[in-house]
């Protein structure tokens, strides 16, 4: 599994500059909100593809595909929670707040990920 935690950093660094070139390009010609939500879906499709194939090393299937956006649901909303928590009930700066979001949520969402890719591998459609 360590292996897979490396892989899984590499292809999230990744994953986040496409989707930001990605931004960057399209804020050239449309609206930053509009950028960003395209930019945002597609990071979502990169990272499917690159868990899969370079993470992972499963096969792709309709049925992860269809459930992989859970994992980005399921770390917004614990990201969200976490960072309340941490700057509204523990006082913590928010800068340093976000730190420690980012320290829970990326092991979190690397365990989600494999949980949706490796189980749904066995359903393949």
């Amino acid at each position: 599994m360590h292996g897979e935690f490396l892989r899984f950093l590499v292809g999230g660094g990744l994953q986040t500059a496409l989707s930001y070139g990605l931004f960057l390009l399209l804020n050239l010609f449309l609206p930053y909100a509009i950028s960003y939500s395209i930019a945002y879906c597609c990071g979502i499709v990169i990272s499917y593809f690159l868990n899969v194939h370079f993470v992972f090393r499963e096969k792709p299937s309709l049925a992860s595909f269809l459930k992989f956006p859970l994992v980005y649901v399921v770390q917004y909303l614990m990201g969200l929670l976490l960072l309340w928590l941490f700057v509204a009930k523990l006082d913590f700066a928010p800068a340093w707040a976000m730190l420690a979001v980012i320290a829970i949520t990326v092991p979190v969402t690397f365990l989600t990920s494999r949980f949706v890719l490796k189980n749904m591998g066995k359903y393949r459609s």
